[in-house]
């Protein structure tokens, strides 16, 4: 059975913007907010260069990168063509306006911080 860690309310979100959440291991996560209210989370990191995706500007369901622009699906983390890659993407639960994300997976996905860093110097060497 899942077990949901409560993150906000929906309301600290801004509609379209986005709160970080830090982690003891691993790069921070985005939980983004649009103009209809639904809440998604990822990665906070671009997967084209590792860019802060929280400091991106939200549109539908969409942010763009604030490094290069690249336009990051929030359903699934892929980004749109023509470019290509995906960032981690967290489940999420609102419940009574209280914003939760999957304990489990804010434990085990993307913790290990070298394999983000052999990761990102792989994207450096492919651009």
């Amino acid at each position: 059975m899942t077990q949901w860690k409560p993150i906000c309310r929906v309301d600290d979100i801004p509609v379209l913007g986005a709160r970080r959440v830090a982690r003891t291991q691993g790069a921070d996560v985005a939980v983004f907010r649009t103009a209809q209210d639904k809440v998604f989370a990822l990665l906070d990191r671009c997967p084209h260069k590792g860019g802060p995706l929280s400091q991106g500007i939200v549109f539908g369901e969409q942010v763009a990168c604030p490094l290069h622009n690249w336009t990051i699906g929030l359903h699934d983390g892929c980004a749109q063509a023509p470019d290509h890659g995906c960032t981690p993407r967290f489940s999420v639960r609102v419940e009574d306006g209280e914003v939760y994300l999957d304990a489990e997976e804010l434990r085990t996905i993307a913790v290990d911080e070298s394999e983000l860093q052999a990761q990102a110097l792989l994207r450096r060497v492919a651009a």
